[in-house]
């Protein structure tokens, strides 16, 4: 599992001005479920293309069903697990993936800007700003999924960027394209199918069985000759340091 962004030089660029800031938006929230929630896991839960989908449906059919008015909507407070998140599954790499897909699926279906919920000592939380008796100063693992959709984004100042959801055949992987100014720029792949780094994902041993690998194949227009690509990784779903 990782998430990887492929960008694709442009032959031209030009730049536009930014918008005047919103002063009208329509707000929700959105949470994919409990901290406490039985039957939460980072695969059928987190890790699944599915259950992100769905979890925001409600929310799409509000912004549709505004549309009309041409107001923003925005999610203005979000993230995995509600109640602060949980151990082992908010704070881990599989929820960074998660928040990489969710954010770019939010892109995709037009919701203008998504607010993720932060607080000391959170397990959802992208970082740590004061020692506590719980929690360490420092960066958690969501963070770098933030940094992912940002680095999928692009300079939004530099043109008009448009997320395009590119349909797989798993619930275990998603996949989306950038648009600038009509002009496809970036491809970013995240496959979520869960491999523990540890036995189990609860043990001190290593897992013994080797890692798998996909392989993914996209037409591109004829003018790119050229590709960068960047990744997002780590030894496994269940891995909450080591991220890079």
């Amino acid at each position: 599992m990782l998430w990887m962004l492929i960008k694709i030089p442009s032959l031209s660029r030009r730049t536009s001005n930014f918008p005047l800031p919103l002063c009208y938006t329509a707000n929700d929230s959105s949470y994919i479920g409990g901290a406490t929630k039985p039957g939460v896991t980072l695969q059928g839960t987190l890790m699944n293309h599915s259950s992100t989908v769905d979890s925001i449906s409600s929310q799409v059919d509000e912004l549709n069903y505004l549309a009309y008015t041409g107001i923003p909507f925005i999610l203005g407070e979000a993230n995995s697990l509600y109640h602060e998140g949980a151990p082992g599954l908010s704070n881990s790499f599989g929820a960074a993936l998660w928040g990489v897909d969710f954010n770019l699926w939010c892109a995709s279906v037009g919701i203008r800007r998504v607010h993720m919920h932060q607080g000391t000592d959170y397990r959802y939380a992208s970082w740590q700003l004061i020692q506590t008796n719980k929690t360490t100063v420092g960066t958690k693992l969501p963070y770098y999924g933030n940094i992912a959709v940002a680095a999928m984004l692009g300079d939004l100042t530099a043109g008009a960027v448009q997320i395009a959801n590119i349909p797989l055949a798993s619930p275990f992987e998603a996949a989306y394209a950038a648009y600038v100014d009509g002009k496809l720029a970036r491809i970013a792949v995240i496959n979520m199918r869960a491999y523990n780094y540890t036995v189990n994902g609860t043990s001190s041993v290593l897992n013994p069985v080797e890692r798998p690998s996909q392989e993914y194949a996209f037409q591109v227009p004829e003018e790119c000759d050229r590709v960068e690509v960047q990744r997002l990784y780590a030894n496994g779903s269940d891995a909450i340091s080591g991220i890079t």
